[in-house]
């Protein structure tokens, strides 16, 4: 089985501007693509797995979401990084409508990486999840894995992470140790 580092995208791959609803406010973070290139290069799989909330608030729909995704792709290919995948929620139990369910892929919910630990032959209990809400390092903590919080300046208390990192690099920085640490290949 295989180890992979789910990502969060809005605040971790991304500036998060509240609900991305177009393309032309997407904005990389730095640093984000040459995280990822460095988790490619020690054979990582990269995944991306995200709340999509303005779906079941009619604010975009999947079509949107999915283009989205489709250009992150482009951008970091363009820098040599690779993001093997994306899953995504649509779902808030809030809203009416098809999307308007309580589900068990919307985030702290593990739905999304037991999907792609199936499809891609992960090993979840020796995975990485990195996220800027205490729900990202809940998700993998659940399935055993280890959680990486962004905290920018400020460090929640509340947050059980395995690591609270300043950034991205800061993040990948971590992973890169623990695995030098394990003398284990991906």
């Amino acid at each position: 089985m295989r180890r992979a580092v789910f990502l969060d995208r809005d605040g971790t791959l991304n500036e998060d501007v509240g609900y991305l609803d177009n393309l032309e406010r997407l904005r990389i973070l730095p640093g984000a693509v040459e995280a990822v290139r460095a988790f490619n290069e020690r054979g990582l799989l990269v995944i991306v797995v995200t709340n999509q909330s303005g779906v079941a608030r009619g604010f975009f729909d999947e079509a949107f979401v999915t283009k989205v995704h489709e250009h992150m792709r482009k951008l970091f290919q363009k820098g040599g990084a690779v993001i093997d995948a994306f899953y995504y929620c649509p779902h808030h139990p809030d809203f009416p409508g098809p999307y308007g369910q309580a589900c068990k892929c919307r985030k702290p919910e593990p739905g999304m990486l037991i999907r792609a630990a199936a499809e891609w032959d992960i090993d979840l209990g020796r995975s990485f999840m990195i996220g800027d809400m205490p729900k990202d390092v809940e998700v993998i903590r659940r399935m055993g894995g280890r959680g990486i919080l962004l905290a920018g300046e400020g460090i929640p208390t509340a947050a059980e992470a395995d690591y609270i990192a300043r950034d991205l690099r800061a993040a990948a920085a971590w992973i890169m140790g623990e695995l030098a640490r394990e003398g284990m290949n991906p």
